[in-house]
């Protein structure tokens, strides 16, 4: 298949440390590569891939995130002036990028699928189902998909890293590990507050570089450092693998429902159990009692992490290679791409049969 795959412009491809959706595609876009596939990927020159390479911005703009959306415009319009070389373009952008796509199919008629990484607050909801007779979408959770009911679907594919690529061990280390923005949705406050109740030590790792983060961090995370409670800041692949590796235990303490969250498998795969308040996805990743725990308070993430050493490494690991893995991955989209294909054009009117769940 000939595939354009549009990728966020902001930051390259692989991340150099923030950035989950970057990762996921690049996955993706090099295990289709290695399947035999023509890809051309969309994103900024500075990125690296085995795809055709295709860019704007020679360098990603990721301080221009915040304040200049009409370069995810520009970087979307890239892509879709070339819709006539692929049989299907699948579209990883914002919502600028994905109202181009509705365009083009209606023009061109090259099917276009838009994977959903993040919720859907009730604006986007709206605008999302303004595209639902010019798009079909890939979910990356159950719990995301069921929040949009009226979105025509060809899949739910959960998230993937490259497993064999990640360190295990069984042997862990004595403190607790917390990796995410440093922002209230992801909750590092209740991570400290464990911490402090166990007076265990807390390892902090996140982005760190917005206005929003900042008067977070200096508010709720920076009054509670200590010699036990440690921030790290923004840290490269490398490290946080080795963070991961050695962790007692990943906290999820998330406050809003996250569709995914890498977090979890990637600690699952160092063998690492997470512990995880149970909010959006985190039941369909976590299996309680085999890869962590899932806890409904602070009270109850405690009482969790008392109990951890209940929790197998090899189990953690061995669970993230069976459900996470990149080839089943890659399979999935294939798979998706091809139920696009033999549905023809005739989708655009709304008369398929029901989702079709890879």
């Amino acid at each position: 298949m000939k595939i354009g795959m549009i990728a966020p412009p902001w930051f390259p491809l692989p991340p150099k440390g923030y950035g989950g959706i970057e990762l996921v595609v690049h996955l993706l876009t090099e295990g289709l590569v290695a399947r035999g596939h023509d890809v051309t990927l969309f994103a900024s020159g500075d990125s690296e891939t085995l795809a055709r390479l295709s860019f704007v911005y020679s360098r990603a703009p990721s301080e221009k995130i915040a304040t200049h959306g009409h370069i995810e415009i520009i970087h979307g319009l890239e892509a879709y002036s070339r819709a006539r070389d692929f049989d299907v373009i699948h579209d990883h952008d914002g919502l600028a990028s994905r109202a181009m796509g509705v365009l083009v199919h209606r023009l061109v008629g090259t099917p276009v699928v838009a994977t959903l990484h993040g919720p859907a607050d009730p604006l986007t909801q709206e605008i999302l189902s303004s595209m639902r007779h010019g798009l079909r979408f890939i979910a990356i959770s159950e719990y995301q998909r069921g929040g949009l009911p009226e979105l025509q679907f060809v899949a739910t594919i959960p998230n993937a890293i490259d497993i064999e690529a990640r360190p295990y061990s069984a042997e862990k280390g004595d403190y607790l590990l917390f990796i995410g923005r440093m922002i209230a949705d992801k909750g590092a406050h209740n991570a400290i507050e464990v911490a402090r109740r166990l007076e265990s030590r807390l390892i902090l790792a996140g982005k760190l570089n917005e206005q929003a983060e900042h008067e977070y961090f200096t508010k709720m995370v920076e009054p509670f450092l200590s010699d036990r409670i440690y921030f790290r800041g923004e840290v490269d692949m490398q490290t946080k693998d080795e963070l991961y590796r050695r962790a007692k235990c990943t906290l999820f303490p998330i406050q809003w429902p996250e569709p995914f969250g890498l977090v979890m498998i990637e600690s699952m795969a160092a063998g690492t159990p997470v512990v995880a308040f149970r909010k959006g996805s985190v039941p369909e990743v976590i299996e309680h009692g085999r890869t962590g725990f899932i806890v409904d308070d602070v009270d109850e993430m405690v009482e969790a992490v008392r109990h951890i050493d209940e929790i197998d490494p090899a189990e953690c690991r061995r669970a993230a290679e069976e459900r996470f893995g990149v080839g089943r991955f890659v399979e999935a989209h294939e798979r998706a791409y091809r139920d696009l294909l033999d549905e023809g054009p005739s989708w655009v009117t709304g008369s398929l049969p029901g989702p079709l769940i890879a």
